[in-house]
Parts: structure tokens; C-alpha cells; sequence
């Protein structure tokens, strides 16, 4: 039974209940993608799917928009798959379970997928409404962003016209956002040696942390799991002889790190008198950013016989947690309160001969991201390891001379009464793909209000979504 018939504006909700129907994880977009593809065939547009399932559909403007310059309408369509642990849903066979109450729209126990199915929606209402003045169209969803702007990366931009680029992925009304940091996913690599020793098993653990977007949340002062392991180890060093079994921690290396283990063998000393105060010491830093930040040492009540790293290993292990570079390293001068450039450590993973350190270097400044890497592997290389780079974006510099900004800050302006807010973000968007592959480009991103993104809180404002579906609708209707 349809959940959001009725409300407006009709057309859009029509088409996100639906695109809710359809599994759409990151990793899992053929079914979306077929979907896109059947519309356009349905209607007689022309349309390319390419072998990553991104989809482009084409429309020829109005009446009288005929010499208009073509504009893109882009957004992803995969979705992040978040759920509460008592949730039942199974992702790659089920649709949401979508919710309305009081004018909001959520997922019953799972994320909600506005993020970014709400473009997609605005732009199929687009493409199916023959009422609309536009100018001609070229509609752009691409696949995985949320798993590092894959389709994105991969698209060929060739036989696209357009250098005029709606956007439609930000969460926040009223804030057009105009430029973002470049990014790459470094890894470093620390080759380790094992050998057989006795001692005490123990599990340290640090927990409680309140975590986030590593470009989002860089600039709250949050802690970081993994590196305050590393901390913690290099100071119970002084009090306790150990060698350590393994070191994981993390989840995604765009995500400040909640959590973090070590696993010890301790030959003697008093390492949980040592934990004890540098719990304290820590809840005392962090009161403010990470008030329920707590140390685990626990027994496992093993006692003889383990393969545990050597002592060199074990050292060489703590002095790159110790000293590999993290959190904000530079503010913007250009835009005030803006972070220019930042790494985070997101991923730490223990395997047979090595352990890796994930991290998401993200700067503005193409050299300083090249900058942060070179110190990575100049430490790797100092103890015998090396680094590797994936995933490299470029950034979305700001253009002092933007039509299309000082349009939609006009329209803005008429509708609401008021300024927008435009802004530079520290995190990758698809905009620095685009405007890497097509020179020129002159490109906005904005969207309606939405809250908890990526989380089984997600939520939409339908009042929003309204107001934006306006917005987009007059701002085509300049564009001529």
C-alpha cells in the first residue's frame, strides 16, 4: 500500500515511493539502473547504460528553449544500507518501509535513501512532465557513490553538452554549495615478523567514542580510536613488557573511527593500573567531544604459548600509530572556518605479514593532498614498509565567475526573502568528477532538508522537498 500518495508535490513523491520499492544498495544498482533505462525506453527517450549501470537520459527542451544551452540534472542512486539491529529487512531482496508522520518521511528501522533518491525522483518528474519549460536535458545518475564516487570516476562525459549542472545531493535547504575538497585513499603498509612467546593474553579496547564524517565532523575535535590506541600503547610500554597479536580498528576510512582493539601478551608489569589513569586522562581531554569515551582491559585467560609479533614488530607497530599524521593539518585564508587539508585514519586491519592503516586524505589544494601522502610514505619506507594510493578526486575549485550561482541566489532570493548560503564543503562530492572531465562547467549543488543521513534515523521534510521542487522548476525556467 502506497505510503505517501497524495502529499505534495505528487509527481515526485509518486516516483521516490517507488525508487524505494526497488533495492538500491551501493554495490547492488542493476535493478535501478534497468529501471531508469525502462522509463526512458517507455517514453521514447534517448538514453546509454554503460557497464558500471550508470544511466544518462536525454529530453529536447520546450517549446521556445530550443537555443537554450542543454542542462545537466545529476545525482547517484545507490543508497547506503544502514539498519537497526532488531531490524528484519533484507536489503538485497526487500524495498523500504517507508513512514509519514507529521510531515516528515522515514524508513521503518533502515535509512531512508533520500540520500540520493530524492534526485532521482526530482529529475524522473522532470522528464516526464510535459508542462515544464526547460531547456534541453541531459539527466546524469551515476552508481556507488557512497562507496567512493565509482560511477562517477568511471563515466565517459564524451557525448555530453552540457557545462550548466544542477546538482541535487546536499541535506540542507537553502545552502548552495559551490566547492569541495579532492581526495584519495592512501593506505600504508607495515610488513610484520612473528614468532613463538609466552605471557598473558589481554584485550584493550577503546570504545565509546562518538565518531563521524571524517570531511563532515573533522573540525569537531572528535577523537579517533585508532590513533588513541596507539597512544595508549606507547605509553604502557614504560610499565609493562608486551607484544602484540593483532591491531584492528574502523570501519570505513571516511569515518572517524569509534572503536579500536589491540590484542597484548603481556610477560609482566602493571598495565591495568596504567589503563586506569589514562582513562581518566582522556575523559578529561575529550569532555566536551567524546564525553563517554572509555579503556577495556580484559583477560582472556589465555596464559602460555602464543604467536605473537617480535618486539621490534611490536615497536615498529606503535611508532607508526604514534607518528603517522591525522585529523585537521590546515584552514582555509580563503574561506573562513573552512578545513583546507585533513587525513583520517578510518581502517586498521591485522594480517599474516603485514599491518595496513587506511586513511582519507581529502585538501582543496591538489600539492598539500600530494604533501600528506609523501609523509606517509616517507614513515612507511623509515620502517620497512610502503603505501599505495586508490580512489584518487580531484577538487571542485570555487569559480569566481559563476552565472549560475548568482541565478540561483537571485531566484532564491525572490521565493524565500531571504540570502542562501553558499558555502565550500571539506568532503568529495560528484561536482569535482564533472568538472574534472568537463571544462567549464559551471555547477551548483543543493537539495531539501534532510536529517541523520547514512543512519536508521534518516529522515526527509516533505515541506521541504516542495519548496526545493519550486525552486529547481524556476530555475530551469531562467535558464533560457
Amino acid at each position: 500500500m502506497a505510503v505517501l500518495t497524495g502529499i505534495e508535490p505528487k509527481e515526485v513523491f509518486d516516483w521516490f515511493e517507488q525508487i524505494c520499492a526497488i533495492p538500491h544498495g551501493s554495490s547492488d544498482t542493476k535493478r535501478i539502473s534497468d529501471f531508469l533505462v525502462e522509463f526512458a525506453v517507455q517514453r521514447g527517450l534517448r538514453y546509454r547504460q554503460d557497464e558500471w549501470n550508470n544511466v544518462i537520459i536525454w529530453k529536447d527542451a520546450s517549446a521556445g528553449y530550443e537555443e537554450s544551452a542543454p542542462v545537466m540534472l545529476q545525482g547517484h542512486m545507490d543508497m547506503v544500507c544502514e539498519k537497526e539491529a532488531d531490524c528484519d529487512i533484507d536489503f538485497a531482496a526487500e524495498g523500504l518501509r517507508l513512514k509519514l508522520e507529521d510531515g516528515v518521511i522515514s524508513a521503518e528501522g533502515t535509512t531512508l535513501g533520500g540520500d540520493d533518491g530524492i534526485a532521482v525522483a526530482y529529475a524522473l518528474a522532470i522528464l516526464d512532465d510535459e508542462t515544464i519549460q526547460h531547456p534541453p536535458l541531459e539527466a546524469v545518475f551515476t552508481v556507488d557513490e557512497e562507496i567512493g564516487m565509482l560511477g562517477a570516476a568511471a563515466i565517459n562525459c564524451s557525448d555530453l553538452r552540457s557545462r550548466i549542472m544542477l546538482n541535487l545531493d546536499s541535506e540542507d535547504e537553502g545552502h548552495l554549495l559551490v566547492s569541495c575538497a579532492g581526495g584519495v585513499t592512501a593506505e600504508a603498509h607495515l610488513p610484520v615478523k612473528w614468532e613463538q612467546t609466552d605471557g598473558e593474553q589481554i584485550r584493550l579496547t577503546v570504545t565509546g567514542l562518538m565518531g563521524g564524517h571524517s570531511g563532515v565532523e573533522i573540525d569537531k575535535g572528535r577523537a579517533n580510536a585508532c590513533r588513541l590506541l596507539g597512544r595508549t600503547l606507547f605509553t604502557l610500554k614504560d610499565s609493562c613488557h608486551f607484544r602484540l597479536l593483532r591491531l584492528d580498528g574502523g570501519l570505513k576510512d571516511n569515518a572517524i573511527p569509534r572503536e579500536a582493539t589491540a590484542l597484548l601478551l603481556c610477560e609482566d608489569g602493571d598495565g591495568e593500573r596504567v589503563i586506569r589513569e589514562l582513562e581518566k586522562a582522556y575523559q578529561n581531554e575529550y569532555r566536551q567531544t567524546d564525553p563517554s569515551i572509555r579503556l577495556v582491559w580484559e583477560s582472556t585467560g589465555t596464559k602460555m604459548g602464543q604467536r605473537a609479533m617480535t618486539q621490534h614488530s611490536t615497536d615498529d607497530v606503535i611508532a607508526a600509530l604514534v607518528n603517522l599524521p591525522g585529523g585537521i593539518q590546515r584552514m582555509s585564508f580563503d574561506i573562513p572556518g573552512l578545513v583546507q587539508t585533513s587525513l583520517n585514519l578510518g581502517i586498521m586491519i591485522t594480517r599474516e605479514e603485514e599491518v595496513s592503516f587506511s586513511f582519507s586524505v581529502r585538501s582543496s589544494i591538489g600539492t598539500e593532498k600530494e604533501e600528506l601522502v609523501q609523509r606517509i610514505r616517507c614513515l612507511m619506507e623509515v620502517l620497512g614498509g610502503s603505501a599505495t594510493c586508490t580512489g584518487a578526486y580531484p577538487a571542485w575549485e570555487y569559480r569566481e565567475d559563476s552565472p549560475l550561482r548568482e541565478l540561483m541566489i537571485q531566484i532564491y532570493e525572490e521565493q524565500y526573502g531571504e540570502k542562501p548560503v553558499v558555502e565550500a564543503l571539506h568532503a568529495g562530492v560528484e561536482c569535482g568528477l564533472f568538472a574534472g572531465k568537463l571544462q567549464g562547467l559551471d555547477c551548483v549543488s543543493f537539495g531539501p532538508d534532510m536529517d541523520d543521513i547514512h543512519t536508521p534515523k534518516e529522515s526527509m521534510n516533505v515541506d521541504s522537498v516542495r519548496r526545493t521542487w519550486d525552486y529547481v522548476i524556476e530555475i530551469l525556467r531562467r535558464l533560457r
